[in-house]
């Protein structure tokens, strides 16, 4: 069974979904890697100009998910929002 990780939520309070397994757009795609080199993204509570060239629905960007997000930008993201306070991120391959 592979582990789905909790929402994540940042200092200013933005929250999204970062996934990394068998069944999501990252790389690798398997469960329990030692790191990630993109991760899936998804549901942002808001849009986030970081991720924005990676909207699988570019017109609806809080109800959609972002696929295979490099690991170095969902980085800058999460510093860019102050830093995760809640919820879980995969270890990143940077």
């Amino acid at each position: 069974m592979s582990h789905r990780y909790k929402r994540a939520v940042f200092a200013d309070g933005f929250s999204i979904s970062i996934q990394a397994h068998d069944g999501a757009y990252c790389e690798p795609r398997s469960d329990f890697a030692v790191s990630y080199k993109s991760v899936e993204l998804g549901f942002p509570s808001a849009p986030d100009p970081f991720i924005l060239d990676y909207a699988e629905d570019p017109t609806d960007l809080t109800g959609t998910v972002y696929g295979y997000v490099p690991a170095v930008v969902v980085y800058k993201m999460i510093l860019a929002h102050g830093g995760l306070v809640e919820g879980e991120c995969p270890s990143l391959d940077l």
